[in-house]
């Protein structure tokens, strides 16, 4: 029973991660320049990925585009007791930039406890990418969190980004790929 439970547990708690189903289940908490798009894989100027399953992804504007999910643990099927043990979470966000156009990329991602307040955050630099200095294929950002304390009860991740030239359109930042899991 235990092994059933833990292959259902390690699914990729987040929804439509790859612009499948457009910009359903994420909040645009910014949504700027011409908003966000979906794209069919490898886009305009873009790269294919690594993953030939994955064939769109989400392209942001010429101003901040950001999204987010806030994830329920315990509505997704995981105990008070499971969580309080803390268990590893782990994260992953794919993100590249078109070839004729830099980019900004930012990713958040925060363990939040059952009033909403964090447990512990992921926040790494603003990454810029330059397509005179970079070949902008698909990247990888991954973390584990760990050693959190009790109470994890949500996960709000948000991620996105802008270009770097001021272009009408759908010239920033492309993202796709991205995951949560938790090691039960």
């Amino acid at each position: 029973m235990d092994s059933v439970n833990n292959t259902k547990m390690a699914r990729n708690l987040l929804k439509n991660p790859n612009g499948e189903e457009m910009t359903d289940f994420w909040d645009l908490t910014e949504n700027g320049g011409t908003q966000w798009c979906v794209e069919d894989m490898p886009g305009d100027c873009g790269h294919e990925f690594s993953n030939e399953a994955v064939t769109k992804f989400f392209s942001t504007s010429f101003e901040l585009c950001l999204k987010r999910q806030t994830i329920d643990l315990v509505a997704e099927g995981y105990t008070p007791v499971d969580l309080d043990s803390q268990p590893a979470v782990t994260i992953e966000d794919w993100y590249c930039s078109r070839t004729d156009c830099g980019c900004m990329y930012q990713i958040s991602v925060c363990l939040l406890d059952e009033n909403k307040e964090v447990l512990q955050e992921y926040k790494p630099e603003t990454v810029t990418i330059d397509p005179d200095t970079d070949d902008c294929s698909w990247r990888q950002v991954t973390h584990t969190f760990t050693d959190y304390g009790p109470g994890l009860r949500f996960i709000s991740f948000e991620h996105g980004g802008k270009d770097t030239k001021y272009w009408n359109g759908w010239f920033g930042v492309r993202v796709t790929g991205s995951s949560v899991t938790i090691d039960i």
